[in-house]
């Protein structure tokens, strides 16, 4: 009771919640922990079983997600070499295009550690093909170095939640497990607690399929395919080709 009354007399200014009222409420009954970010948007923590998870909405990070983005992200647990990449199928198809033309186009545009890493392992890694992908083979692709990894985390509860997501391909969205680290990314306009909640909770299956992957080989998987090395002439001969419409 005195918290609430000390919550009332130091007004939402003062703990950064001035117009993520909706947003700060359900952080508090989820009994996480909000943060707001002058000017800048929040941030949320909470945690899943051992895994602790960061929540941030602000402005975007990525030039293929214009004003705002959600992001998430949390450390499964998981061998830190593995590089995995689930996206949009739509997003997928631009940011390829943009690769092939800045690299085709432009002598001087320089495709290397400082392009975020999304982009780099699209040019790097295979996609899985059609028939791996199974129901989510149109409205995503998937990628990385590691394939047998890649497929035991995607079928089962994560391709559920992917499918259930699958009709707002207008937003992209990016799913990526990378030295140790999952992270979802996707564009969101204005935050609410409807959308807010549907992201976190894809963002939790993919976290404890992660966990459950890793759990359930013990041994480790085959050595992750194809190589993981940044490097013009990795990529060359995948940009001297148009992107592909598979």
């Amino acid at each position: 009771m005195l918290d609430g009354i000390k919550r009332w007399l130091t007004g939402s200014q003062a703990t950064g919640t001035a117009g993520f009222e909706g947003i700060a409420a359900w952080a508090d009954n989820g009994q996480y922990t909000f943060r707001g970010v002058q000017g800048d948007g929040f941030v949320v923590d909470g945690r899943l079983g051992t895994h602790l998870w960061r929540l941030e909405w602000g402005p975007s990070q990525r030039p293929y997600i214009s004003g705002f983005e959600l992001r998430l992200r949390a450390e499964p647990g998981v061998e830190g070499d593995l590089q995995l990449l689930v996206m949009t199928r739509a997003l997928q198809e631009q940011l390829e295009k943009s690769i092939f033309e800045q690299y085709v186009e432009d002598v001087q545009t320089r495709i290397d550690n400082q392009t975020p890493p999304e982009m780099r392992w699209l040019v790097m890694f295979p996609k899985l093909a059609s028939s791996e992908m199974g129901p989510l083979r149109e409205p995503y692709v998937a990628l990385g170095n590691a394939k047998t990894w890649l497929m035991a985390w995607l079928h089962g509860p994560l391709s559920q939640a992917l499918q259930a997501r699958a009709a707002d391909q207008a937003e992209p969205l990016v799913l990526m497990l990378g030295r140790g680290r999952l992270i979802l990314r996707t564009a969101m306009a204005v935050p609410s607690v409807p959308e807010v909640k549907r992201c976190l909770q894809l963002f939790e299956t993919a976290l404890r399929e992660a966990s459950r992957v890793h759990v359930d080989n013990p041994g480790g998987l085959p050595p992750p395919s194809g190589g993981g090395d940044w490097s013009a002439s990795t990529t060359r001969a995948r940009l001297d080709s148009p992107p592909s419409k598979s």
